[in-house]
């Protein structure tokens, strides 16, 4: 454990150490909530998006914090030292290849947090902040939140393990960015997306990376219909987690060091 605790550290520093870098994506994120809350209050004053306007920018705010959480260059980091050969060196290091980049991913997720944080109390005192569940939609929602967070780091995960077949990375970047914004529900809410669509994003594990915090959050998803969500999310979470390990064995013998 004492080796995960020193890479989380050590993310921890290296954002605080770009801390530009970090603050321009977290406003990249920001921009775009801020222009999602303005689109969705003229549909929530029509009676088009199925939630009321209290609800919607709950959602809302989930979607944003859920794309603010678990590192925005994760990936990026990932592929370079795959691309570069530098992964030979996370190779023999006394930890495992996946549990030390999601400890790196820990590391940084206080920061992402704190920023999160910042923007509920700012909402909260212009009067636009975010529903509170009840005890038990609490206790429902911080478990769909961590649930989150494995999930996005598993997808993350999963596209950086991409570069050992490919020559870039910033295709699968901009496909992943794509069917996860779509898919997740962070853009339009599952249940206003055609049926077929809405029906397939729904049993995907994007669901769980936006939809089902959401929808907990803002009081649309609760008793059993809730804990039917967050089963597929522990489910979904298992399953990538194997699929990981299985995919990271493989990448290994497709790799060539020193020409062997």
């Amino acid at each position: 454990m004492r080796g995960y605790r020193a890479l989380s550290r050590a993310s921890a520093r290296g954002v605080l150490t770009y801390r530009l870098s970090f603050t321009l994506s977290m406003l990249g994120v920001f921009f775009q909530f801020v222009a999602m809350l303005a689109v969705w209050r003229v549909l929530a004053a029509e009676g088009r998006t199925g939630l009321d306007w209290p609800q919607m920018r709950t959602y809302l705010f989930v979607a944003f914090a859920c794309g603010a959480l678990v590192g925005l260059y994760a990936d990026l980091t990932m592929a370079f030292r795959i691309r570069s050969g530098l992964v030979a060196v996370d190779i023999v290091r006394p930890v495992r290849y996946q549990e030390a980049r999601f400890a790196e991913v820990l590391g940084a997720l206080w920061l992402e947090a704190l920023i999160v944080a910042g923007v509920g109390v700012a909402l909260a005192a212009s009067g636009l902040g975010p529903l509170w569940p009840g005890p038990a939609g609490a206790v429902l929602f911080t478990a769909s939140m961590l649930l989150m967070i494995v999930l996005k780091f598993l997808v993350l995960y999963l596209c950086g393990l991409a570069c050992f077949w490919t020559q870039n990375y910033m295709g699968i970047q901009w496909a992943r960015i794509a069917v996860v914004n779509l898919l997740s529900g962070a853009l339009v809410p599952l249940a206003l997306m055609p049926d077929w669509l809405g029906t397939l994003a729904g049993w995907s594990p994007f669901a769980g990376m936006a939809s089902t915090p959401g929808l907990i959050a803002a009081g649309d998803a609760t008793g059993g219909r809730a804990l039917g969500l967050l089963a597929a999310q522990a489910c979904w979470a298992v399953a990538l987690w194997l699929l990981a390990k299985g995919l990271w064995r493989v990448a290994l013998r497709s790799m060539t060091v020193n020409g062997g």
